[in-house]
């Protein structure tokens, strides 16, 4: 696959590799300092997103905010978990920021909660126009994965990698990278040894398994490889990259196809 031309580059900064996720609310400020210098070495426009890691997972468990509510849940206690979570999220949101500015980046905030809505839990709405705007006025609008309100449900989780298939759409991006703790979609190779799938196929999907032991609302590393197919069947390509090999975002924001597993937009 050969990157396109420089234009728009959307990057998810998964909350796995911005978080312990099995500790609670536990940052890896070292990781979240060094991506955000490689995010300040991008030529063309970016637009971040983030996801929730174990700041926001936890508390979307304990208040099934990523199911439907129960015959036993009260709207109160559905609403007061969507304020207990929203809480959570922001604190990263506002180290997210924090590392960005003092990186020389320009970050500009803007929460899920005001520009997008769920439907049972899948999203209905998620307006680009403010990321337009801010990419306009030579900001990086930085979004996150957040609680919503939803028709049905009143509260639900839209994660960070739908607003990445929808951003990557709309804003008519070049690439979308997703950059993990791990270098890609993994799968034993006859010798026994787990090596990155290059690759990214609906048949690959099928056969992957939820991580075991690892707090995630948002679907996990079928939930990432699913919303990279959708990507690319908008014409857009995407890549899944680990954040702790140092300088592979900068590259992956070169347009280089660095190690890691990746789909190629389909041409229309």
């Amino acid at each position: 696959m050969e990157p396109r031309a420089p234009g728009l580059t959307v990057v998810k900064l998964g909350g796995s590799v911005l978080t312990w996720k099995r500790e609670r609310e536990a940052l890896r400020p070292k990781i979240l300092a060094r991506l955000s210098a490689e995010l300040a070495t991008a030529s063309g426009p970016v637009v971040l997103l983030h996801g929730a890691g174990s700041f926001g997972h936890p508390g979307a468990r304990r208040f099934r905010l990523a199911e439907a509510p129960n015959t036993s849940d009260s709207a109160r206690e559905r609403a007061r978990g969507a304020a207990v979570v929203a809480r959570e999220v922001r604190r990263l949101h506002g180290a997210v920021l924090h590392a960005l500015v003092d990186a020389g980046v320009s970050p500009w905030s803007i929460p899920a909660s005001g520009i997008a809505r769920n439907r049972a839990g899948a999203p209905t709405r998620i307006d680009p126009a403010p990321f337009a705007d801010a990419l306009g006025a030579g900001v990086v609008p930085v979004s996150f994965g957040d609680v919503v309100r939803d028709d049905v449900w009143g509260f639900s989780i839209l994660s960070g990698d739908s607003l990445a298939v929808a951003l990557a759409r709309d804003l008519s991006a070049a690439r979308v990278v997703f950059v993990s703790d791990v270098g890609g979609i993994f799968e034993p190779t006859a010798k026994g040894r787990r090596v990155a799938v290059p690759v990214v196929t609906r048949e690959l999907v099928d056969r992957l398994r939820p991580t075991p032991g690892v707090p995630d609302v948002t679907g996990g590393i079928r939930g990432k490889a699913e919303a990279m197919l959708a990507i690319a069947d908008s014409g857009v390509d995407a890549g899944l990259i680990s954040g702790l090999s140092d300088g592979a975002l900068s590259r992956a924001l070169k347009g280089e196809r660095v190690y890691g597993s990746w789909v190629a937009g389909a041409r229309r």
